[in-house]
């Protein structure tokens, strides 16, 4: 259905899948767009360990998770 699935491993790692595109990306903020909202991941020393057109995985301290 193209909507954006986000699994989390405790607040270390975040698995990402169906995302359209990365809008932001710092240490502190990883933005992405998918189909129908935005996902905003906050932490400390976020980074992006790996990623394709189809899905990424996040790695860091993930505070917050918000949908825009």
């Amino acid at each position: 259905m193209g909507a954006m699935r986000v699994t989390l491993t405790g607040n270390l790692e975040a698995w990402v899948e169906n995302y359209r595109g990365l809008l932001e990306y710092t240490d502190q903020t990883i933005l992405l767009q998918g189909k129908n909202c935005q996902a905003c991941f906050e932490g400390k020393g976020l980074s992006i360990d790996y990623y394709t057109n189809e899905d990424m995985k996040i790695s860091g301290c993930i505070q917050c998770i918000r949908y825009l």
